[in-house]
């Protein structure tokens, strides 16, 4: 009987696998570069074919030491970076990244729905406009007579 609620609680607890255009995230993590090229959009293609320079490869690094460093079950420390136009690729998941909006570094804990995106899109680098009451100067439209 034990068993039956054991299986069944398994059952209860079953998540969704994720998958990145059919593969899941254990075949994404051993992906070479060019196989990963085939995966994303035209625009990140051209990009990684180029190669990887010297700033994002000592960012890449730096987030694999700080996972090394992190006692097993808990998140690695922050790194801060300012390149917003980093890709972001398997590797990087489940990093914690400050990413410089212009002002802040804005902490973003990287995950699998991200891989192809650009850091940047991640850390909104304007306050969004609330529209309120109209300002001083407004009034003077309200005074147009049509003819």
């Amino acid at each position: 009987m034990d068993a039956a609620k054991v299986a069944e609680l398994r059952k209860k607890r079953a998540f969704r696998k994720f998958t990145f255009r059919g593969i899941e995230l254990d075949k994404l993590l051993d992906l070479t570069n060019d196989e990963l090229m085939d995966l994303v959009t035209a625009r990140c293609r051209r990009r990684m074919s180029r190669g990887l320079k010297r700033k994002p490869m000592a960012l890449i690094k730096r987030l694999r030491q700080a996972k090394k460093d992190a006692p097993p079950g808990e998140k690695p420390k922050g790194i801060k970076t300012h390149l917003r136009d980093m890709i972001i690729v398997p590797e990087m998941i489940g990093s914690i990244i400050g990413i410089y909006n212009g002002k802040q570094f804005c902490g973003v804990e990287m995950k699998p729905e991200m891989i192809g995106m650009y850091l940047g899109e991640f850390a909104i680098t304007y306050k969004p406009v609330k529209h309120g009451r109209p300002g001083v100067g407004a009034s003077t439209m309200n005074k147009f007579i049509p003819l």
